[in-house]
């Protein structure tokens, strides 16, 4: 397991603290964030002082009215980051369970860095909950999509893709939502490991219904988000929340979806990422499958039917490799994690206890339970953190 020196614990105390004032994606903030690094953009914009300046890009300056909104953004974000408590987040975030997931840390999806081509809007930093371990999780997966009023056709399909690509090793990543995703979340879980990704809060079930499912997926696979603890989501997030189903997988199904669908918010995404793109067909008469045969007809979506012919387009998929990853045995831990698992009792603790008894800060102390339960080496109960029993 990898670990982070000083500069990148304060790397990702910044980008955490970012999540919490400003919106995922932000490509002005991104840029910022790779002329400067976080720590400082991040500090300036608590002391609230002026934006550090970025590349304007073939030597010419942003128009007044571009340059003006650019500041107002800023002011609003310091007013923001001033009611920010870097410790409370982190401890809340650790008390639910909840790690977050920098772009250096051994468990970022390298498929995520290709977001920062043009127009892409990289992700500053992730919140993750689950045992499973995301960047690995992510190497085998396919996105599965569609209509939140799916119809028993839609449901039955994406049941039974899902089911087939879990139990092929396959890992579904989707959004969460009432209809397909739930459908394909609930197959897959039942085989295998599932990936939801959601556009609020990690301790913010939504939609409602599912917070038994989200338990569930907890346990083998992972939920994920680009928004902080108590966070609840907003219409904007869902299509920000999107370039993220799509940029996790190499592939991505749309199962049913209307002519004005989330899903192909989705699909667009796809494309524009170069990932395979693939539809379902479905009844001619029916307004929920009008969407797919535009991706078929319009897009050269892939027609798919079954979890054979999406694993024939993807192609083979990546193994999972030796590097980073999922821990196997105490051998491979570092000193700072070694001493956090000495320090794990068997009763449960809470992370902050554990940070000091193991003599390492908290974030050291919330980055290695992370991985430790990653690798099945602790598990969360109703006290924080204990060993398995």
């Amino acid at each position: 397991m990898g670990r982070r020196d000083s500069e990148g614990e304060a790397d990702a105390r910044a980008r955490a603290c970012l999540t919490a004032v400003a919106p995922p994606g932000d490509p002005w903030l991104g840029a910022m964030l790779a002329e400067h690094g976080a720590a400082r953009v991040w500090a300036e914009l608590a002391a609230g002082a002026p934006p550090p300046p970025v590349p304007a890009g073939e030597d010419q300056e942003p128009p007044p009215e571009v340059a003006d909104m650019l500041r107002r953004r800023w002011r609003t974000w310091s007013t923001a980051a001033g009611r920010v408590d870097p410790d409370g987040l982190l401890a809340d975030s650790a008390a639910a369970g909840i790690r977050f997931v920098a772009p250096e840390d051994p468990e970022w999806p390298g498929r995520l860095d290709q977001l920062d081509l043009p127009g892409g809007r990289r992700s500053h930093g992730l919140w993750v909950r689950g045992r499973g371990d995301l960047r690995n999780l992510c190497l085998r997966s396919v996105a599965v999509v569609g209509a939140r009023a799916a119809t028993s056709y839609g449901t039955h399909v994406a049941s039974t893709m899902a089911y087939d690509l879990a139990e092929s090793a396959v890992v579904v990543v989707s959004g969460g939502a009432y209809g397909i995703d739930g459908a394909a979340h609930r197959a897959a879980a039942a085989a295998g490991s599932t990936v939801v990704v959601l556009a609020c809060g990690l301790d913010v079930d939504y939609p409602r219904g599912h917070a038994g499912l989200f338990a569930e997926v907890a346990r083998t696979g992972v939920l994920v988000s680009e928004r902080p603890v108590g966070t609840a989501p907003r219409a904007p997030d869902f299509l920000v929340r999107n370039r993220l189903i799509a940029a996790l997988t190499p592939g991505t199904v749309v199962v049913e979806a209307a002519l004005r669908s989330g899903a192909l918010n989705t699909a667009s995404h796809a494309a524009e990422l170069n990932r395979v793109l693939m539809a379902v067909p479905g009844p001619v008469t029916s307004a929920l499958s009008a969407g797919c045969h535009l991706l078929l007809r319009e897009w050269q979506a892939g027609c798919v039917t079954c979890a054979e012919d999406v694993v024939a387009q993807v192609g083979p998929l990546d193994a999972v490799p030796p590097g980073p990853g999922p821990l196997r045995v105490r051998a491979d831990l570092d000193p700072d994690s070694a001493r956090v698992l000495d320090a794990v009792p068997r009763t449960g603790a809470g992370p902050a206890v554990i940070a000091v008894a193991s003599g390492v800060s908290l974030e050291v102390a919330m980055r290695s339970l992370g991985l430790l339960a990653a690798a099945g080496m602790v598990e969360r109960c109703a006290s924080g953190w204990r060993l398995p029993r």
